[in-house]
């Protein structure tokens, strides 16, 4: 519990990302003094604090010598340098999520290896130091290859459904995952605070794009039986406690056809998973992670209406100053709410902003957010 007022904290944020954005548009409803550190000049925060630094998320120096002037320091990306972070500690200052975790989750190798030594359900996997080692598992086949390190947003993931597939194989340290036979995949957002209170957000179903394999959209609550609701619940309380992390940490999950919940990722911040809550839930997952961190009572996490989330990414072929058509024609259904990120320049499959879309019946909720698709494009 920090002693001081939450509003005279001085608060470090790594990262001047989307969510990033979101977490300082809802830091001031409590007047929190906000900072960020941001290789890009141009980052969605940029212009949302009075203090922005430009500096590597990966240098030590940088990171230590930025970090040293604040109370607490949080994340909105995981790519950061946990040694800085392990100093501040010893300095006094706070960092939440621990730089242990973050450094634990920023490799899959350590982070399924977890998960095996601590009882967490999860699907088969073995360690690969190269392609050749890749190569000399075809049993294994079909399989998802994943990197070791530097795995971001659907990158450093390769599909094996057959050998033919094996030249998309890492040629450094990874993973070979047997490819689950899923019925759905799910992921809950679960919040702790360092008093130890835990709170889940309601179960989501995920839609990914086929190609780039990230969240393409999603839908709130998931179409699942209360059993399997509660023992999502379950399985990520105790992820979270097993971690022993602070802040708020999205677990994503298959659900197999036998009706298994198996952890797939986890992520030690807000996610793509939990945009929706900003305006279907009581408390905003960007709120619920302050709260977290800040060790203040969690909020509730009820769901006020079925909704759903649509990713708005760049066209494909598109590349330059960022047009959004149909924009006008969007925000004139009822129901819809548009969140532009701030990035100027739109690149293929670049993520520009959000759509939740709301609705009391999943099938009017479906309906229209394939319209929303359908209508907004981002273009160049």
């Amino acid at each position: 519990m920090f002693s001081k007022n939450i509003t005279s904290l001085k608060i470090g944020l790594l990262g001047g990302g989307q969510l990033g954005r979101m977490m300082i548009q809802s830091a001031i409803n409590y007047n929190l003094d906000i900072s960020v550190l941001d290789p890009d000049p141009n980052a969605p925060c940029a212009h949302l604090v009075e203090n922005f630094i430009v500096g590597k998320l990966a240098d030590e120096e940088v990171v230590f010598n930025w970090g040293r002037k604040f109370d607490l320091v949080t994340i909105e990306i995981e790519n950061v340098n946990v040694a800085a972070l392990k100093r501040l500690v010893k300095e006094g200052v706070k960092v939440s999520p621990q730089p242990e975790i973050i450094q634990l989750i920023q490799n899959k190798r350590k982070q399924k290896t977890f998960y095996k030594a601590n009882g967490i359900p999860t699907a088969e996997f073995i360690l690969t130091e190269n392609a050749k080692d890749v190569q000399s598992h075809p049993d294994w086949i079909p399989a998802v290859n994943k990197l070791g390190e530097e795995g971001y947003d659907g990158r450093g993931v390769q599909m094996l459904r057959s050998k033919k597939d094996f030249k998309k194989a890492f040629d450094k340290p990874s993973l070979l995952e047997k490819l689950i036979d899923f019925e759905l995949e799910l992921s809950v957002i679960v919040a702790r605070n360092e008093s130890g209170e835990k709170k889940c957000f309601p179960v989501v179903q995920l839609e990914f794009h086929p190609e780039q394999n990230l969240v393409e959209y999603l839908f709130a609550p998931a179409e699942i039986s209360k059993d399997i609701e509660e023992k999502a619940y379950q399985l990520a309380e105790d992820v979270i406690e097993k971690l022993g992390m602070v802040g708020l940490l999205a677990v994503e999950m298959f659900l197999t056809k036998e009706g298994e919940l198996l952890v797939n990722e986890v992520a030690p911040r807000t996610h793509n998973s939990g945009h929706h809550t900003i305006e279907a839930n009581v408390t905003s997952q960007f709120e619920q992670h302050l709260r977290a961190i800040l060790d203040l009572p969690l909020g509730s996490t009820e769901q006020k209406t079925p909704a759903a989330m649509l990713n708005l990414l760049g066209e494909e072929s598109h590349t330059g100053e960022a047009q959004y058509h149909g924009l006008q024609d969007c925000m004139a259904m009822e129901g819809v709410y548009v969140h532009l990120y701030g990035k100027k320049i739109t690149k293929p499959y670049r993520k520009m902003g959000h759509v939740t879309i709301t609705g009391e019946k999943m099938t009017e909720l479906k309906s229209k957010t394939m319209k929303v698709k359908e209508i907004l494009k981002v273009v160049a």
